[in-house]
Order: structure tokens, then sequence, then C-alpha cells
């Protein structure tokens, strides 16, 4: 007889931290996610699930914990992956894009030559919170004219309203706030 696994509460192998990186902001903590095999597991295998009948030619992620599914995720869905990265931190000639955050402003950088015009792109990053991050993403993938077939998330912070800057896109989250 095979064992179903009981299904895990993902949002709740998420630790909150308050007061970080500045008072007032409640930081959403993965890396309790992330060493909770278990937990890690289903949340690889829910994004894998959410995108695996998409036609994906590349994820487009965001450092840093973008990162942290998005090479697990390109090696299952059989796809490039395209880092996004913090200025000066590409070594190759970039296209740059300022974004907000709700605690200051930023900006990311993508390769000119990341991709051709025309492929299809899904743009990964760990959390929707106001949307500037994503924002700033769209309008690299665009500015190397990309498909964006969706955005996707571990976490979606509702009340921030993210999404709304997103209703072009299908969006995809694992986890809802």
């Amino acid at each position: 007889m095979i064992l179903k696994k009981k299904k895990i509460d993902l949002a709740a192998t998420i630790r909150d931290i308050p007061d970080f990186p500045k008072q007032g902001i409640l930081f959403r903590d993965i890396t309790t996610l992330l060493s909770d095999k278990d937990a890690h597991k289903q949340a690889v295998d829910g994004f894998v699930n959410l995108l695996k009948n998409k036609q994906i030619d590349y994820i487009v992620a965001a450092e840093s914990r973008g990162f942290l599914f998005a090479g697990t995720l390109s090696y299952l869905l059989n796809c490039g992956l395209v880092p996004v990265r913090k200025p000066g931190k590409l070594p190759y000639k970039t296209y740059k894009a300022g974004y907000s955050l709700e605690y200051g402003k930023d900006s990311l950088e993508i390769h000119q030559d990341a991709f051709k015009a025309g492929s299809k792109v899904l743009i990964l990053d760990d959390l929707l919170a106001t949307g500037g991050t994503v924002s700033a993403m769209v309008d690299l993938v665009k500015q190397l004219k990309g498909e964006i077939m969706g955005v996707a998330f571990l976490i979606e912070l509702t009340d921030l309203k993210g999404r709304d800057k997103l209703k072009d896109y299908p969006v995809y989250s694992l986890i809802k706030y």
C-alpha cells in the first residue's frame, strides 16, 4: 500500500519577521519553507503543476529569492533561465528598469542578448507586494520584445494590490496573504 503524503499548509512554513527591513514592514521569510524538504518539494511541484502546459521558452527570474526556484523550474519545464539582477552585477551589455518598493527605490538589469525577440517568457519572483519589482521585470522583457506568458510568485500579498499592475498577464501564486 502506498501512503499519500498529507498536503502541507505552505503559509504555515513561512516565518514572519516584523519591522524588517525597516519599521512597519512585515517580512515573509521563505528560508523556513526552503529548509523543510517536504514544503519545498510541494512548492516546486505546485509551480510545475501550474506551468507545465504553458509554452515557455525562458524563465526570467529576479535576484535573489526568485533564483531559488528558477533553476529547478527551468530544468523541470525544459526552458532557459535568464537572471535579472541589481545594477552592476551582470557582466555584459544590459537594459535597465527602475521601480519603487514599499520602502524605497531600486532598479534591475537584464542582458541585452538574454533571448530573441518573440521568445515566450514566464516572469518569476518569490513575492508579489506592490508590484514594483515585477513591473520593472515586465519593462525589461518588453525591451527585449519577449512575449510574456505569465508571472508567477510563491507569495502574493493581496492587500497591496500588486496584481492590479499585471492585468494584461496571467498571474500565478501559490500562497496568498
